[in-house]
């Protein structure tokens, strides 16, 4: 009785609380339901969730399992036959020949035309593989092969024959000029000994500068840069040039004219042609270079270093700055290109001015060559229209600084040296006249030493 008693009490509560839950559970039944379904409905609980984490399941489980694409139906064909043509980019339409159905066989006909348009097809396909194949050939390095009828082009290309033709030119003025009597041989071995180291040095030159010259448009055709010679014929059309060319100098004509010579390719090869790629005071050394060859005719004449000389190449030396700066300013793309450090690059305003400078200063160099006792009074009155026009140009270059006033300064260039140096020449006191005056003051002296004599 008293374990009973004992227990009563609790199972009265588990009951009462039982009877709670059935009354309250009955009525809320249907809220609990739309509950959960809202809920559901909110954390996608799906079907196709579970169909996902199906999928997932088997992946993870099975990994021989994986995704294989199914190969592409035939399609049926087209009523549209079509051709491409090799040079046209549009499509021509031959003929739209009716769907038939798959359970009949295509007419004979049908089977015919479609032969033959096949036929086409592969025809046109076996004539477009060999021009694709000769297009990548042409496209390909090919070996130069030198044939003996081009070698003389070759070789004066190599030289810079045009070039090498106006060095001959000033070397003949300069001998032209000398006060001494003219000498066929000597000038005819002098011309030829100048020609031979202008072109030794122009060799060279080009021998050196090959790297360079690649990434020019105005170099890129050299014989060098395509590979038309190799560097071991250039070499030796060069000491073949220049040997000679020096030798004919020294023996032939004057020890201090093959010095000349020599030194001049020197200063052209290991000065001028490393600086240029250095600093631009190569511009300054290269006219040093250009105004040699009329000394060089000088000496070759007289064999000594007269104030005549020096006025020459100085006529030489100024002249070359308007010519080449005009040059190079419009140049100035291929010489960045290449890796030049040239005025018009790097210093444009100086490019100018300097230009302008010498265009005067070929004015009180014509002035001053009759003071020397080498032309007469009438050479600067003459010459002084050109280098007046050359030097309003040279200002019009300076002012404006673009490519037609820089192209105008470097085609009168041209044609003002030629025309000055034949204005010189015409203008040129005569032997007779110095050798009367030289006895005039001869005899006054002899006067006055009479005179003083008791």
């Amino acid at each position: 009785m008293s374990a009973a008693r004992r227990c009563s009490p609790p199972r009265a509560l588990a009951g009462l609380f039982i009877w709670h839950l059935k009354k309250t559970g009955i009525r809320q039944v249907p809220c609990q339901f739309v509950h959960l379904c809202r809920v559901a409905n909110d954390r996608l609980i799906t079907f196709q969730y579970f169909n996902f984490l199906k999928r997932m399941y088997v992946t993870q489980y099975n990994k021989d399992l994986s995704q294989r694409a199914k190969p592409k139906s035939d399609s049926v064909a087209s009523p549209f036959r079509e051709s491409q043509q090799l040079d046209q980019e549009k499509k021509v339409i031959h003929k739209i020949i009716p769907i038939s159905p798959v359970h009949q066989p295509l007419s004979k006909t049908s089977n015919i035309n479609e032969l033959k348009e096949m036929k086409l097809a592969a025809e046109i396909e076996g004539s477009a593989t060999p021009l694709r194949a000769e297009s990548k050939e042409e496209r390909q390095w090919k070996e130069m092969k030198l044939r003996l009828d081009d070698l003389p082009g070759i070789l004066a290309r190599l030289s810079k024959i045009k070039l090498t033709a106006l060095v001959v030119c000033t070397a003949s003025a300069g001998f032209a000029m000398a006060p001494v009597p003219f000498d066929l041989t000597c000038f005819l071995l002098a011309s030829l000994g100048t020609g031979l180291a202008s072109c030794a040095a122009n060799s060279i030159n080009q021998f050196f500068e090959v790297p360079f010259d690649s990434n020019m448009n105005r170099t890129k055709n050299r014989p060098l840069v395509r590979g038309q010679i190799s560097p071991l014929l250039a070499v030796c059309f060069a000491a073949s040039c220049g040997v000679p060319g020096i030798a004919l100098l020294t023996l032939g004509v004057n020890p201090l004219t093959g010095a000349l010579g020599a030194f001049n390719i020197f200063l052209y090869t290991c000065c001028y042609t490393p600086m240029k790629r250095m600093s631009i005071a190569n511009t300054w050394v290269g006219a040093v270079v250009g105004a040699i060859p009329p000394v060089m005719g000088w000496t070759a004449a007289t064999g000594s270093l007269d104030a005549g000389a020096l006025l020459l190449g100085g006529i030489l030396y100024s002249w070359q700055f308007p010519h080449f700066n005009a040059l190079s300013w419009g140049l100035r793309e291929d010489y960045s290109r290449g890796g030049y450090c040239m005025m018009s690059v790097t210093h444009p305003g100086l490019c100018r001015r300097v230009a302008l400078r010498h265009c005067v200063a070929l004015i009180g160099l014509s002035t001053v060559a009759p003071v020397l006792d080498i032309t007469t009074w009438t050479f600067p009155i003459i010459s002084l229209p050109i280098n007046l026009y050359i030097s309003y140009l040279g200002f019009r270059f300076y002012r404006d600084a673009d490519r037609s006033s820089s192209r105008k300064l470097f085609f009168c260039s041209l044609w003002h040296l030629p025309m000055l140096l034949l204005v010189m020449f015409s203008c040129k006191k005569s032997l007779l006249e110095k050798e009367e005056k030289g006895d005039l003051h001869g005899g006054s002296h002899g006067r006055a030493m009479e005179m003083r004599l008791p």
